[in-house]
């Protein structure tokens, strides 16, 4: 019988090979199915067959979608595809598997990570075509990034802390911050692992704390008391100290410690025991803002994602009150005009300013100030419409944008806004009521364009104020006398240099600790044959307006470093000068090029100058700031930021900055006698300068109380009426040669010069 047909009874026959096959690959495509990750069959850059997750990750609805279609497509650009194949290459071609993490694209063409497994099916044959496996981890590398930043802020935070912070496992220290060690005398590191029994007075004080602070920790609660507690040397020193179990439900895991040095505040005498609780209470306050600050950091890190948004806003908003700024103010209401001009409606802007706004910081303190604002900015918006504007111009003054409305309609808001006014802000404990005057221009009998509007309610404005505040006048021709007075500082201006008709006071900068004269600020003055003299403060905004500030202040450095040649030329000690720079000047692109060669021209080295800038200058364009200071230090010129306190900059953006003295503002030092809220904020603004390694000097010290008070917190320098008033150079000169006289006497005698005697001569 034939061995290739069946006999009678035999077993079935074997299935056809092909069927074999097909099974095999049935087998094959369920576990391509079902895998977690994505699978994919390469040949010649291409995809030949490719699984579900595989598709699903990259955007697809279904493998079939994805056959045929080019692996390049799957990387952001041709050249990361290509460093991907040299990367991979040498190892697949050796039989071994290759792994990466890399960022893919998806079909949508949105960015994620991925990890990459691929091998050759025939190392002996590439032909034959690849297998990648690849796991879609993008999730877990932005929860990475967010831990390493939290953890990264954590230890900021823990570094830069002005109290100490320690952490405390079965009575021993695991870990501490800097200052603590500092607080009790001790070196880097050199309390770790030890027991806290050696920074207590002794064996009863310590088991004293453990009854005292451990009990109320095993219950899950926190502990708040004095402690005290004993430095390095053996001195006593005594603490306000709170603490909390990290996990109540696991006291094995430690506590938290966190101790402030309050020893010199129980020795001193009843009113500074008063002084010092409400510095307890604004350090309560900072602490708030410092979580607030905090938290606002974590939403930031979960919101990545709207960085552009969020750059956005911040260009265009207001940071504290949320309302649009200057930027956005002036991109809406170019579109207004427009819209205006082609459908021939009018278009009203309200200038507002808030009436005695300040008694309220000087009172009250900046975070009243600021909460109010806040409130304040939430009324105005819900009494005008959708599509009208409110805009923070800075500090308490703003313009209102009301596309559409005419004379009637205005003022129909302005009533609106007084009405509202009258209702009283509950900030804290504090009932307050604030009053605006304000301005109103309409389009066009008023403006054709947004500069000249917001200039004529500001005029109204003024005139509002002058007639009783608490009101609104809309602006008429008569009002227009009022601005040819600025129209005719700007004319002068423009030949005033050349006309000779500037000229430099200087007022000394004298050092606190030993009332010696360490350099002077030079002050410009404006001598009109007409006009008379004129305030800076007048003419200064007026010349950065119109463009004279950049010649007037070369003038001004290359004066004031001349006038300085000359003294050293004459044997007077004077180390160096500083000189005011506003933020036009800052923006040039050759600043510091400037610097070197009017410094050079001066004969001078770069250490005799000081600049004085303001905390703005920073704000439009903080990366350009930061690379010109930095161009200037390494010229060595020394940098400070002036009127320090009064501005809103960033403390991030601070320490990032090459400055090497704060100055005080005067603002601050004028009611150091009366005013808690200054003494804080002034003893504040000196502790983290030292922390800082800057220097500090205060301005308008005009009284020997303002002086004690500074000398005992601190501050390096006073400049002011107690110190000397700006004078000529001439008549300075007098005082330089009195100072040079009484320092050869001293060295003729052998004794110490008194700067104390000269100095009184010279306030006499």
């Amino acid at each position: 019988m034939s061995l290739l047909h069946d006999s009678p009874g035999s077993s079935p026959p074997e299935p056809p090979p092909d069927t074999a096959l097909e099974r095999t690959l049935r087998e094959q495509q369920t576990l391509l199915d079902n895998a977690g990750a994505g699978i994919a069959f390469i040949r010649q850059q291409r995809v030949v067959r490719c699984n579900l997750r595989y598709a699903q990750i990259f955007g697809y609805d279904a493998p079939e979608d994805l056959c045929g279609q080019r692996s390049e497509s799957f990387y952001p650009d041709t050249t990361a595809f290509r460093e991907l194949g040299r990367a991979a290459y040498p190892v697949v071609s050796a039989g071994e598997t290759f792994r990466v993490e890399r960022l893919m694209r998806r079909r949508d063409g949105s960015m994620f990570w991925g990890r990459l497994t691929g091998s050759l099916i025939n190392p002996k044959d590439t032909s034959e075509g690849s297998i990648w496996i690849i796991d879609d981890i993008n999730e877990q590398k932005n929860a990475q990034v967010q831990l390493d930043a939290a953890i990264w802020e954590k230890q900021i935070l823990l570094d830069n802390a002005m109290v100490g912070i320690v952490y405390l496992r079965d009575r021993h220290l695991t870990r501490c911050n800097r200052h603590f060690e500092q607080m009790l005398g001790y070196g880097p590191g050199e309390l770790e692992g030890s027991s806290s029994r050696r920074w207590l007075p002794d064996e009863a004080a310590w088991e004293d704390v453990g009854r005292r602070c451990y009990e109320p920790l095993a219950q899950g609660l926190s502990f708040e008391g004095e402690l005290p507690l004993r430095r390095k040397d053996g001195t006593p020193v005594l603490c306000d100290v709170r603490s909390k179990a990290i996990d109540p439900s696991n006291l094995a895991l430690g506590s938290i410690w966190i101790c402030m040095d309050i020893t010199e505040r129980k020795q001193a005498q009843t009113e500074l025991i008063k002084v010092h609780a409400e510095l307890e209470s604004l350090v309560a306050e900072r602490t708030q803002q410092l979580r607030d600050t905090v938290a606002t950091l974590h939403r930031e890190i979960d919101d990545r994602k709207l960085d552009q948004e969020r750059i956005y806003w911040l260009a265009h908003y207001d940071p504290l009150t949320g309302l649009p700024n200057r930027t956005l103010l002036a991109e809406r209401s170019t579109q207004a005009i427009e819209v205006a001009r082609q459908d021939q409606t009018p278009i009203s802007v309200i200038f507002l300013d808030l009436d005695h706004f300040k008694h309220v910081n000087d009172s009250l303190g900046h975070r009243v100030g600021d909460a109010l604002l806040v409130q304040i900015a939430k009324r105005l918006r819900a009494v005008v419409r959708e599509k009208d504007t409110v805009c923070r111009l800075g500090g308490d003054e703003f313009i209102l944008l009301l596309p559409g409305a005419n004379a009637k309609g205005a003022a129909r808001v302005a009533g609106k806004l007084l009405e509202a006014s009258r209702q009283p802000y509950q900030i804290d404990h504090h009932e307050l009521t604030m009053a605006p005057s304000m301005g109103i221009a309409v389009y066009p009998d008023d403006g054709n364009d947004f500069d000249s509007l917001s200039q004529s309610a500001d005029v109204a404005m003024y005139r509002a104020k002058q007639g009783g505040r608490n009101t609104y006048r809309f602006f008429t021709p008569e009002m227009q006398a009022h601005s040819v007075r600025a129209l005719q500082l700007e004319n002068a201006l423009r030949r005033a240099l050349e006309r000779d008709q500037f000229s430099l006071h200087y007022q000394p900068q004298v050092c606190i600790a030993t009332q010696q004269v360490l350099g002077v600020e030079a002050l410009l003055r404006w001598q009109h044959p007409e006009l008379g003299m004129v305030s800076p403060a007048e003419f200064i905004p007026i010349a950065e307006d119109c463009g004279q500030i950049l010649p007037i202040g070369e003038w001004v450095l290359r004066t004031a470093l001349a006038q300085l040649k000359s003294w050293h030329t004459q044997g007077l000690i004077l180390p160096s000068i500083s000189v005011n720079l506003s933020a036009v000047q800052f923006r040039q692109p050759r600043l510091p090029e400037l610097i070197a060669r009017i410094l050079a021209d001066a004969g001078l080295t770069p250490c005799s100058l000081e600049l004085e800038l303001t905390e703005g200058v920073a704000m439009d364009d903080p990366r350009m700031a930061i690379d010109t200071m930095d161009q200037l230090h390494a010229l060595g010129v020394r940098l400070s930021i002036d009127d320090f306190g009064t501005g809103y900059s960033s403390l991030s953006q601070l320490k990032r900055f090459p400055i090497s003295k704060l100055k005080i503002d005067q603002s601050f030092v004028r009611d150091l006698g009366e005013d808690a809220n200054d003494r804080a904020i002034v003893s504040a603004i000196i502790r983290m300068a030292q922390a800082l390694g800057m220097h500090t000097i205060a301005e308008g010290v005009e009284t020997r109380e303002q002086f004690d008070f500074l000398r005992d917190q601190g501050c390096d320098q006073a400049q002011g009426f107690y110190c000397g008033h700006p004078q000529a150079a001439d008549q300075l000169q007098v005082y330089l040669q009195a100072c040079r006289k009484a320092q050869l006497s001293a060295t003729a005698t052998g004794k110490r010069p008194n700067p104390t005697s000269a100095f009184t001569a010279f306030l006499r």
